[in-house]
C-alpha cells in the first residue's frame, strides 16, 4: 500500500515543483482545484447507488500501466528524458491510473457524470518538448501575419523578413518567448471551462474553444503592432519598457472581451432555441 501511495505521490510532487518554477505551466497548480470544484457542483446528481461495473476501470488501469511500462522498461534504460518529455509521459500514466481507480470504486455511471471534471485534469499534462516547439512556431508565424495586417491597415511603413519587422528607426523580432503561448493556453482553458459551465450544446462549445486560435493570433499581433507604433512615434526605448516585458496580462484581458462577447451570443442563441422548442411543444401538447 505504501508503495502505491509513493508511486502516486512522486510524479505529483515533481509536477508541482516543475509548475512552481515554470512561467509557462504555472496554471497547472490550479487545475486539480478547479476539477474538484466541478465535481462538488455535481455532487447532488451522482448515481452512487448504481451497480458498479468495473470493466472501464480495468481498461484505464491497463492503459496507464502500459504507458508507464513503456517508460520504465523501454525508454528509461536507454536514455534520460528531458523533464519536458518525462513529465508528460508520467502524468498521463498517473491520470489514467487515477481514472481507473475512480471507475473501479464509483462505477461507469458516476464516471460518465463526471466526464468533464475528470477530463479537465489532463490540462495538468505539460506538452512534450517537440510539440511545444511546433506550437511556438505556429504562434510566432500567425502573430507575424496578424501584426503585418495591423501595420498595413494603419499605413505604417515597414519591411517584413520572416519574423522580423523593420520599422522607421527600429527593428522588431517575434522571438519564441514573444509567441504568447502562456496566454493562449490560459485562454484555451478558460474557453473550455466557460463553455462547460455556460453552454449546453456541443457544437457551440466547440465554436467557443476554436475561437481561441484566431483570438490568440490577433491578440499577439496587436501587441506587436502597439509596441511598434509606440517605438516609432514615442520612443524606441519602449522596447525595453515594462509594457513589453510585463505587458502580457493587459493584452490577455483585452482578448477575454471578444471571447465573452462570443459566449454571450452563443448563450442567447441557446435561450432563443429553448424558447422556440418550448413554444412548439406547447402547441403540440393537447389542451
Amino acid at each position: 500500500m505504501s508503495a502505491l501511495v509513493l508511486g502516486f505521490a512522486v510524479p505529483l510532487w515533481e509536477l508541482a515543483r516543475f509548475a512552481v518554477g515554470s512561467n509557462l505551466y504555472s496554471y497547472i497548480l490550479l487545475i486539480p482545484l478547479i476539477s474538484l470544484f466541478l465535481v462538488w457542483r455535481k455532487r447532488g446528481c451522482l448515481a452512487l447507488a448504481a451497480p458498479i461495473r468495473r470493466g472501464a476501470g480495468a481498461l484505464f488501469f491497463m492503459a496507464g500501466g502500459a504507458l508507464l511500462a513503456v517508460y520504465w522498461l523501454g525508454l528509461r534504460p536507454r536514455a534520460r528524458l528531458l523533464e519536458d518529455d518525462y513529465l508528460p509521459l508520467m502524468i498521463t500514466g498517473f491520470l489514467l491510473l487515477f481514472l481507473g481507480l475512480c471507475a473501479w470504486f464509483w462505477g461507469g455511471a458516476v464516471l460518465r457524470s463526471l466526464t468533464f471534471p475528470l477530463a479537465f485534469l489532463f490540462f495538468m499534462v505539460p506538452m512534450p518538448a517537440a510539440a511545444l516547439l511546433q506550437v511556438d512556431a505556429f504562434l510566432q508565424q500567425g502573430s507575424a501575419a496578424a501584426a503585418e495586417m495591423f501595420f498595413r491597415l494603419s499605413g505604417m511603413p515597414f519591411l517584413r523578413e520572416g519574423l522580423i519587422f523593420q520599422l522607421p528607426g527600429i527593428a522588431l523580432q517575434i522571438a519564441p518567448e514573444c509567441s504568447g503561448i502562456h496566454s493562449t493556453l490560459v485562454l484555451l482553458i478558460t474557453s473550455f471551462l466557460a463553455g462547460y459551465l455556460q453552454l449546453s450544446t456541443g457544437w457551440k462549445r466547440a465554436v467557443l474553444v476554436l475561437a481561441v486560435i484566431p483570438l490568440a493570433l490577433l491578440r499577439n499581433g496587436f501587441r506587436v503592432y502597439v509596441l511598434g507604433e509606440l517605438c516609432v512615434h514615442v520612443s524606441p526605448r519602449i522596447i525595453d519598457s515594462p509594457l513589453h516585458h510585463q505587458g502580457g496580462p493587459i493584452f490577455f484581458v483585452l482578448s477575454l472581451i471578444p471571447l465573452f462577447v462570443l459566449l454571450m451570443v452563443l448563450q442567447r442563441s441557446e435561450t432563443r432555441e429553448a424558447r422556440l422548442n418550448h413554444a412548439k411543444q406547447s402547441e403540440n401538447d393537447p389542451a
